[in-house]
């Protein structure tokens, strides 16, 4: 009875992918998982450590070192930038798309007469360009902080307006466009006055909240993502359910990722919670694949926050020690990431960084995974691991964890 946990930690790069100078000018020199370690010295991270963290990493950027028993390597991004839905589409086995990008203000009229057909206070806000105030406690707007044109971000107050109301909101506009993702989401405010002073223009094309500014982040955040376009039947969970094996989805995948024969732990933010829910899921009987989120270091990182990051990794890396005890010799654990977001290279947008995979299976040691050209590497080994069809995309590595003789 086997369980194949697959912990993306999300963010957390090791460095520019190639392409970077070309498509991403804006994050040469980023690194994530160096620059918090180079402005914390004394951090150490055991079982990252332990993982092969600084092995992927490839230098040691503190006190931490690189272990030669790890089985580690790294894998760019297919899809194009940097971002946490399609990362996490692309991590399940689909083969990333172009993304349609389109400003806001070319679908603001639709999504304006959808939510008057359904009762809503409704005004415009701007000049040349515009975005939406919904029951004056709700911003309809470009989302900032993922590539521009790909997102449109809700940012309500949910001092003034449930979370519930929001994700109606959400809905609505969700099915009056056509863009990859509708985030919906809010923090407890002392004022919707946060909001509209959170205002900021892009490029004189998109309009949208600063969501960190706006202080939506900082207390009772809750959040729901919207996809569009993404055939979930082609996708790891579909391929293992064909066989019996079931899929729990904790924390923002979950929220992201179809699994409708599964267990989904949704709208969580809290990395302990999120931890405790994970280590139950590996205690359980019986055969079934994993794959948990921690969102607080993507959080840090669109927040500009080094510390906050780090102590964030901290929790992480404690929980992780409680996880490799209950592992079973039959299971498999992969540590990864979807993107950067490095906290020091001067904006505060996902960075276009290769990842981290860090394997752990007991008996075996010192291998390298090598690096791969896609997430999806990983989704073809969960399948190849339970004996299911592959997903559509990607190459699995499964063949090169034997346990030794």
């Amino acid at each position: 009875m086997a369980k194949f946990l697959v912990l993306v930690i999300d963010s957390f790069g090791v460095g520019t992918m190639d392409d970077v100078p070309q498509v991403r000018p804006q994050d040469i020199g980023a690194n994530t998982c160096a620059h918090i370690l180079q402005a914390k010295p004394d951090l150490r991270l055991p079982v990252l450590e332990k993982l092969g963290i600084i092995n992927a990493l490839g230098f040691s950027a503190n006190v931490m070192q690189p272990n030669a028993e790890a089985n580690f390597g790294t894998a760019d991004l297919q899809h194009e930038g940097g971002d946490t839905f399609m990362g996490h589409q692309e991590i399940l086995g689909t083969k990333p798309k172009t993304p349609l990008r389109i400003p806001f203000s070319e679908v603001i009229d639709a999504v304006e007469q959808a939510l008057f057909a359904a009762d809503y206070q409704v005004e415009r806000i701007g000049g040349t360009l515009q975005y939406l105030l919904v029951n004056q406690h709700v911003a309809i707007g470009d989302n900032l902080e993922a590539d521009l044109g790909q997102v449109f971000n809700i940012t309500a107050n949910l001092s003034e307006i449930s979370f519930e109301q929001v994700k109606n909101i959400g809905r609505i506009v969700r099915d009056s466009v056509s863009v990859d993702r509708v985030i919906a989401f809010g923090g407890l405010m002392a004022s919707s006055q946060q909001i509209l002073d959170a205002v900021e223009e892009k490029l004189g094309i998109y309009i949208g909240i600063n969501a960190p500014k706006s202080g939506a982040y900082d207390k009772g955040f809750q959040v729901v993502h919207m996809g569009y376009g993404v055939d979930s039947q082609v996708q790891v969970p579909e391929k293992l359910h064909s066989c019996q094996i079931p899929t729990t989805l904790i924390g923002k995948v979950a929220d992201i990722v179809d699994n409708p024969h599964g267990v989904n732990h949704i709208n969580l933010v809290d990395s302990q919670t999120i931890m405790d829910i994970t280590l139950d899921a590996m205690k359980q009987a019986g055969d079934r694949f994993i794959c948990t989120n921690i969102q607080e270091t993507d959080l840090s990182g669109h927040a500009q926050n080094v510390e906050r990051y780090a102590d964030r990794l901290m929790v992480v890396d404690n929980n992780l020690a409680n996880i490799l005890e209950v592992m079973k010799p039959e299971d498999c654990l992969v540590v990864m990431a979807d993107h950067g977001n490095d906290p020091t290279i001067g904006h505060s947008k996902h960075t276009r960084e290769k990842v981290p995979l860090l394997v752990y299976r007991p008996g075996v040691t010192g291998v390298q995974i090598g690096h791969r050209a896609t997430l999806s590497d990983v989704g073809a080994t969960v399948c190849d691991f339970f004996h299911a069809p592959a997903p559509q995309n990607g190459t699995s590595f499964l063949s090169l964890l034997k346990a030794q003789e």
